[in-house]
């Protein structure tokens, strides 16, 4: 069997994580600073990743599903309105957590030397094209 007809079979889930998989190494190849990426469901499963190997990738999606979480209510509570993004950061440089509609979360890491306001604009513009990838998948079934 040749590479397109596998294709042909992918299940509509296997083709969006595919697709997203390719929109996160973009991403990362936009910036040598942007270390690692994921597309994170609201429950915590890992959608599609470039993450290295030594990440556990179940407990990060997990932990980032419950950041998430918790920062959505903690911004209700203080009247904040919908939450769009959480900015960690860490002597190791900043992570964000960027809303990607209902896909999920888009996880990225940028090294400490990151022009935080590009890595914003990029996960941002990232985020609203998985956004738009869903749209058309949802749309094409």
């Amino acid at each position: 069997m040749d590479f397109l007809s596998n294709s042909a079979h992918l299940s509509p889930q296997e083709a969006f994580a595919k697709k997203a998989r390719s929109l996160l190494r973009g991403l990362q190849a936009s910036s040598e600073h942007i270390q690692a990426s994921a597309l994170v469901s609201n429950d915590g499963l890992i959608i599609a990743s470039v993450l290295s190997s030594a990440v556990d990738a179940d407990r990060f999606g997990a932990m980032c599903a419950s950041l998430l979480s918790l920062a959505t209510r903690a911004a209700r509570e203080v009247d904040r309105g919908d939450l769009r993004q959480i900015i960690l950061d860490g002597t190791q440089g900043p992570m964000l957590l960027t809303r990607a509609g209902a896909s999920g979360v888009l996880a990225v890491a940028a090294s400490p030397a990151a022009n935080l306001g590009k890595v914003i604009l990029d996960t941002r513009t990232t985020a609203r094209s998985l956004v738009e990838l869903k749209a058309a998948q949802e749309g094409a079934a």
